[in-house]
Order: structure tokens, then C-alpha cells, then sequence
């Protein structure tokens, strides 16, 4: 008998262009898998399972925290859920397990999906979201849009959750560079309570190094970027390099090695871009607020080369 079951991640919408695959699903729009000549490079998860630690997820209206769910704007105090209730925050946004749509034409390498965030207790503003995937000889490229459709201002920020892996068991022996000029200190429900430059510290990956036994949970800003306007954060193992590409929008990048998490372990490394600081909606650092009719876009972006 053949099964009717619909996947947890709802419909599996697949892009292909040369020998890269990717896979979006309709939960979430989020992203389950991308490869390149047969080798993966997201630690994603399979069409019968569910996005577990963030995997591959759309971060929006915030991304990363907010401390005790609770937060002030427009004049009022606002309370969304605690859906990371052992540390009292509310974490990742509103949009991660949502249906989404798709919209306009479907190509081989390329998919648009639309999702509309009505009001609702703790955030009473409405959102037209879209983002477009889209894999061309440079890659993976993400874009998002978020436009106010409500009658007044709304806080906003954005993200993404992608777990990128070379193969390696552990991220251990991976040469990591990252562009985080400025490291975010947290406090152990992961919100920052203040920052210091990288140099001289544990986290300084300016210059390409093995991750090591380093433990990474953390929020980078004053990105270097490169002529092109794009800071660059760079796997490297066996003669290949992975770098994740952050638009000028995307001013913090979270990395995270997943330590004692099941299922990650340090199997793979979170590179999540981010367009404002954990704890946005109380602390301001990076927050956007988005006027009636006015839009935010951002993008980012996966490509993969070979040394040689």
C-alpha cells in the first residue's frame, strides 16, 4: 500500500541547477537541504522528520531572543510566548513552523513563497513576508522581503538557521574564518549583556584556524566585508571551502558549534545570519522598524569551491 502521509515539512519543493540540489519545504519556507555533486553540505534533516534545533529555519519577525518573551514599542508592553521556557525567552520568531505558499512561476532553480503574519497577542502588526531561493553557478542565493501592510510601525529583524558541515565527523578539524570583529557577551539564557573586540580572545577568527575544542554560542557584529559589500564567514577541510555570504542588511552572525545537543554535537556549525543583535526587541541594537507600506530585504547566500 502506498502511503498518503504528508511529511511533517509539508510539501518538498526541489531546485536544481549543474550538479547542486537544494530543498525548500512549505513548513517554515525553511531550507532541509542543499548539495553539490552529490555531497551535502547542510546538516539538514530528511523528508520524514521535523526541523529539530532550528534546522535550515526562516527567523522572522526575530531572530535569536528575546529575554522573557516581553518587550515595550509604541507606547505599549508586549508578551509573545516562551517557546524556549527553561531560559524564559521567546526565541526565533513567529514564522518557523507556518505553512507557507508558493507563488509565481516555479523553475528548475529557482522558488518564491509568501506567508502573511496577522496580529496577534504579543505581536499586533501585520507582515507580507516572501523569500526566493535560487541556485546558479555561484550558488545558493536567499532573499527576503518584509513589508508593513499594517496601519502603523512595527519592530522587525530577520535571520536564518542553516547548519553547514564538510563531511567531517566533528567541526574540530575544520579551518574556520569568520568576519566578527566585535563578540557579543551573553549571559546564560544567551542575551547579551555586553561586547568586546575578538582580538586577543578565543573567538578571534579573522585569520583562518582549526575550530578545535573552541565552544561557540555566539553573536559577532562589525563584520569586515569584503570590496563587493559582503562579509564572508569560510569553512575550509580537504581541499575544499565553504563560505556563507551575508548582504550589507545581515550587520550580526550567530556560530554555534551545538554542543551537547542532540542530534548536532559539534557535527556541524550554525552559521546564522542575523540583521540584528539577540534581544533586539528590548536592547534596540539593530532593530528595524518598519513604517506602513515601507519594506526591509536582505540576502545571503552558500557557495562552495574547490582549491586548484
Amino acid at each position: 500500500m502506498v502511503s498518503s502521509a504528508l511529511p511533517p515539512s509539508g510539501r518538498q519543493l526541489e531546485l536544481r541547477f549543474g550538479d547542486q540540489r537544494a530543498v525548500v519545504v512549505e513548513v517554515g519556507a525553511g531550507l532541509r537541504s542543499y548539495s553539490v555533486d552529490g555531497r551535502e553540505l547542510l546538516d539538514g534533516y530528511g523528508p520524514d522528520g521535523m526541523a529539530s534545533a532550528g534546522r535550515g529555519q526562516v527567523l522572522m519577525p526575530w531572530p535569536n531572543r528575546i529575554a522573557d518573551g516581553r518587550y515595550a514599542f509604541g507606547g505599549a508592553t508586549h508578551q509573545v510566548p516562551l517557546n524556549e521556557p527553561e531560559e524564559r525567552n521567546a526565541i526565533h520568531g513567529l514564522v518557523r513552523w507556518a505553512p507557507w505558499r508558493t507563488v509565481d512561476d516555479v523553475e528548475a532553480d529557482r522558488i518564491a513563497l509568501e506567508y502573511t503574519l496577522h496580529p496577534q497577542p504579543g505581536y499586533p502588526f501585520s507582515l507580507a513576508l516572501r523569500l526566493e531561493y535560487s541556485l546558479s553557478a555561484a550558488g545558493l542565493r536567499v532573499a527576503s522581503t518584509a513589508t508593513n501592510v499594517g496601519s502603523s510601525a512595527c519592530p522587525f529583524g530577520s535571520g536564518a538557521h542553516p547548519y553547514l558541515t564538510l563531511g567531517t565527523e566533528t567541526v574540530d578539524p575544520v579551518e574556520l574564518k569568520a568576519p566578527g570583529k566585535t563578540v557579543l557577551l551573553l549571559d546564560a539564557r544567551g542575551i547579551p549583556v555586553g561586547a568586546e573586540p575578538v582580538a586577543g580572545t578565543e573567538y578571534d577568527f579573522r585569520e583562518p584556524r582549526p575550530i578545535g575544542a573552541t565552544r561557540l554560542d555566539h553573536a559577532f557584529t562589525d563584520l569586515e566585508r569584503g570590496g563587493d559589500g559582503l562579509a564572508r564567514v569560510q569553512l575550509r577541510h580537504d581541499h575544499r571551502t565553504l563560505a556563507l555570504w551575508l548582504g550589507e542588511s545581515y550587520r550580526y552572525v550567530q556560530l554555534f558549534t551545538g554542543d551537547a545537543v542532540p542530534g548536532v554535537n559539534r557535527r556541524s556549525l550554525a552559521v546564522e545570519p542575523m540583521t540584528c543583535a539577540p534581544n533586539a526587541f528590548r536592547s534596540g541594537d539593530g532593530l528595524v522598524v518598519l513604517e506602513p507600506g515601507e519594506s526591509a530585504a536582505a540576502a545571503w547566500g552558500i557557495q562552495l569551491t574547490h582549491d586548484g
